[in-house]
């Protein structure tokens, strides 16, 4: 097959612009991102000889070998491993980033520094462009186990790149870098000296379970070529004891993991020993994924059975509400033939998943008590999702409210436990309060907080979307019951309130010929009309019925495709206010039923526009609200 030249899309073009010219602080670690893709590439052919005996390929001698030439100013990185076909070199090779490249862009340029530009690199999986900040042209050629033909890909980065095919590839991938000259500015080191080679792979690599080989320069005994160098230890970090491992190796193993450049803000270290024995070095990210919520992303940590890679994604080993977590889980027990399918049966697992997840949990809270800045950035990337095991896992539902902690109106700026909150009730109080919605504002604006911010009674401001789902499903706290001041009736007690029950009965009796009549008006849109006890300055407000769903969550519901039929809400007055009682005089004396009749729908839409929600008949409440504006003036 004839050489073939391809265009990058514009976006692609950008990006490779911007690699070019250094995004990253350390131009070292292009062979970081190389070595790792190689060792990617043994793991995968490991895996594969075992479930399939009929593959032909050889994995007798699985190594990555890194070869410079001086004289011709290249930097090869080869492997023997699973290896491209010429269609995956075209998807994966001669397209960046297919999904979220232009998202990629906008947060790349947002970056404010190189670390933080480092570690959206390695989020899109775009590492292997690396390469490009130290050379001016790089040559991919490749085999894929199994096959015969290869294929050769060719990009000077500047827009294009060509395919073809080779005859004679041997099995697995190489990629050779055609140096920046020695004398350019983007050349701040000698890439084709063998110290230089040896320090960035200790440095990023020793960890590296596949033997990673240099020939060493100059002749060896009797004038014959030497022999190759292993330049790693090749040591399981997770094997080794705390005393024997640094820091910074476990940063690295995090970083080779998970593609992130940034440092994990925990490292966590389990050994099961007994009937069942494995290790686990986990660790949690200092920053959320870009895709943490979308439904592709993938999830779960690497599964070795007696340092034997498995797989990369073993979902099985933490729930979904952990799916942030990255690390390595190595057991001595399992067969090295074990399937996704068995996994999700397998006691075994079963019970390794339990204990890491509340391992996991336990860190969190070492965090929170030892730790609190730590746990503060934790909780901002983490939080919403962690919040999911509130309602999916009622097993550690008490170890995750124990670690867990709301915006309220305590205090501008801290987060609450719901343990702090309980200490802090007033005497008399039962509940605990909480309200939803879509920003700390607008909640602290809405009419239904007004008699709680009157009274002085806290109350949790929740603004994640799983918070209408968690708060149902948990229901109570320490005996005390989990209370939306949105639903329901609230009976806030006396304190604060200066009407005696005479009045109170006096006003029932005063308004009930209204609230019958509006009921009458309104019946299509609201379950009923009644005085409200939560209002202080608003005239209306509506109200979700105790056990009724919120539109917030029958969106969500629908959204999800599950049919849910439309709740009608319950309209509250302030018999106190003006307008209501304004209102009820003009029903009383019996004045003009069409001006009584757009009133009523006024102040029915001005409660639902208070909450965020939209009239029924946006266009209808426009002009009854400019026909009022135009009577007043």
């Amino acid at each position: 097959m004839p050489a073939e030249t391809f265009e990058f899309q514009v976006e692609a073009r950008q990006l490779l612009q911007l690699m070019i010219h250094s995004v990253y602080s350390n131009k070292d670690v292009f062979l970081r991102e190389l070595v790792s893709n190689a060792s990617d590439a043994l793991d995968k052919l490991r895996l594969e000889s075992l479930r399939d005996d009929t593959l032909d390929a050889d994995v007798s001698d699985l190594h990555i070998e890194i070869d410079v030439d001086k004289d011709a100013r290249t930097l090869t990185v080869r492997d023997n491993g699973i290896g491209m076909s010429y269609d995956e070199v075209g998807q994966l090779i001669g397209t960046i980033a297919n999904s979220g490249t232009a998202k990629f862009l906008q947060e790349l340029r947002e970056a404010k520094d190189g670390a933080g530009a480092e570690g959206l690199i390695g989020q899109f999986g775009v590492g292997f462009y690396s390469g490009f900040m130290v050379a001016d042209e790089m040559t991919l050629v490749t085999r894929r186990a199994g096959e015969s033909q290869g294929t050769r890909w060719t990009s000077r980065g500047e827009g294009t790149y060509t395919l073809d095919t080779v005859d004679d590839a041997p099995q697995g991938t190489s990629v050779t870098l055609h140096l920046k000259p020695a004398d350019s500015e983007n050349a701040l080191h000698d890439y084709t000296s063998a110290w230089k080679i040896r320090e960035i792979v200790k440095r990023y690599s020793d960890f590296i379970t596949w033997p990673i080989r240099m020939v060493p320069e100059g002749a060896g005994e009797d004038g014959a070529a030497p022999a190759p160098e292993t330049l790693n230890s090749m040591k399981a970090l997770w094997a080794r004891s705390r005393d024997e491992v640094s820091d910074e190796e476990y940063h690295e193993l995090y970083k080779h993991i998970s593609h992130d450049w940034r440092e994990p803000l925990e490292t966590i270290r389990l050994q099961a020993e007994g009937t069942f024995e494995y290790q686990s070095l986990l660790f949690v990210p200092s920053h959320a994924p870009h895709d943490l919520f979308t439904q592709n992303y993938r999830r779960g940590v690497q599964l070795y059975v007696k340092r034997v890679f498995i797989m990369d994604d073993c979902e099985a080993l933490l729930p979904p509400y952990l799916r942030f977590v990255k690390g390595v889980v190595d057991a001595q027990d399992l067969s090295l033939n074990v399937s996704r399918e068995i996994l999700q049966q397998d006691r075994h697992i079963q019970l390794m998943q339990r204990r890491l997840t509340k391992k996991v949990l336990s860190s969190v809270k070492d965090m929170m008590t030892g730790a609190p800045d730590r746990y503060a950035t934790f909780w901002r990337e983490f939080g919403a999702v962690l919040k999911e095991g509130l309602v999916t896992d009622p097993d550690n539902r008490d170890a995750l409210l124990a670690v867990s902690s709301f915006a309220s109106t305590h205090a501008d700026d801290e987060p609450t436990t719901l343990k702090a909150y309980v200490e802090r009730m007033k005497d008399g109080q039962d509940d605990i309060y909480y309200m939803t919605g879509d920003s700390r504002q607008a909640i602290e604006n809405s009419p239904h907080m007004e008699a709680f911010r009157a009274r002085g009674i806290e109350v949790l401001l929740l603004t994640d979307p799983v918070d209408e789902v968690w708060a149902d499903a948990v229901g109570e706290y320490e005996g005390k019951r989990l209370r939306s001041v949105a639903k329901g009736e609230i009976d806030l007690g006396t304190e604060g309130d200066e009407k005696t029950d005479e009045e109170r009965e006096r006003q029932s009796e005063e308004y009930a010929g209204l609230l019958g009549w509006m009921k009458e008006q309104l019946g299509e849109e609201i379950k009923d009309v009644r005085l409200s006890s939560r209002l202080t300055v608003s005239p209306a407000c509506v109200v979700s019925d105790a056990h009724d769903l919120t539109p917030a969550l029958e969106q969500m519901y629908r959204a999800m495709g599950q049919e849910v039929p439309p709740t009608k809400r319950i309209l509250e007055l302030n018999p106190d206010h003006q307008l209501v009682k304004g209102l009820n005089q003009a029903y009383t004396e019996r004045a003009d039923r069409t001006a009584l009749t757009e009133t009523a729908d006024l102040l029915h839409g001005l409660a639902v526009l208070a909450e965020g929600g939209q009239p029924k008949d946006p266009a209808r409440f426009v002009k009854l609200v400019a026909d009022r504006l135009e009577r007043t003036l």
